[in-house]
């Protein structure tokens, strides 16, 4: 496992309680005390911080502009390609099931873990701590903001990449399926026969799965 030190650079906040930040980390499946209540709290931090962010860079928005752009900044697969980025993966304290079950690579518990570091994050050091860790893990984002553009997937994206080339569009197939019924992750593979490009995603729902693939690829075309 990592060292929590270096967790703290990353997000550009240093714990004062180790304790917070440990519990921050440390899913149900592990022990107690563990993170659901501070991801709530993380949660409504988070919201709170990207709509204030939203409202002074972009004055002449409307309520549903903003709205649109701040449910696509927290959305569990933006908060889980943060995570990724971040490294959060190596720092989770998981119980041996979730393990098994490829836990510490699943979306939409990278997203919750994120999520519960803000929490602890307001915790420990209030609400002007929190908000410079969310600026901070968030710069390349909010960077990246064009209101003009509408808010596009990584599917619809690689599918416009390759129709403006002439190119077949991708295919997708369920590689593996895991755990019980109603906690399942998915394995998926995208291919771009063309071009000779395949990449697996995985996610708690084949959709999701879909379009970690459909990233991948996109990261791969970008090179």
């Amino acid at each position: 496992m990592a060292p929590p030190s270096l967790l703290d650079k990353r997000i550009a906040y240093q714990f004062k309680s180790d304790a917070l930040r440990e519990q921050a980390l440390t899913h149900r499946s592990f022990g107690s005390p563990h993170n659901e209540r501070l991801e709530f709290l993380g949660d409504g931090v988070l919201n709170c911080i990207v709509a204030e962010e939203l409202y002074t860079r972009f004055a002449g928005l409307s309520e549903g502009q903003l709205s649109r752009l701040r449910a696509n900044l927290v959305r569990k697969e933006s908060l889980s390609a943060i995570a990724l980025e971040l490294g959060l993966s190596g720092f989770l304290r998981l119980g041996e099931g979730e393990l098994a079950s490829g836990g510490r690579s699943r979306p939409s518990m990278l997203a919750d873990a994120l999520e519960a570091v803000y929490g602890a994050v307001f915790q420990d050091g209030g609400y002007e701590a929190v908000r410079e860790a969310v600026r901070h893990t968030f710069r390349d984002e909010f960077a990246k903001l064009d209101p003009a553009k509408p808010s596009k997937d990584a599917k619809t994206l690689l599918q416009e990449h390759l129709q403006g080339r002439q190119f077949k569009l991708p295919s997708y197939r369920v590689v593996a399926t895991e755990g019980a019924a109603h906690r399942q992750t998915f394995e998926v593979e995208c291919m771009v026969t063309e071009l000779k490009l395949n990449a697996t995603g995985t996610g708690s729902t084949r959709r999701l799965a879909e379009q970690n693939a459909a990233a991948k690829i996109l990261r791969q075309l970008a090179k």
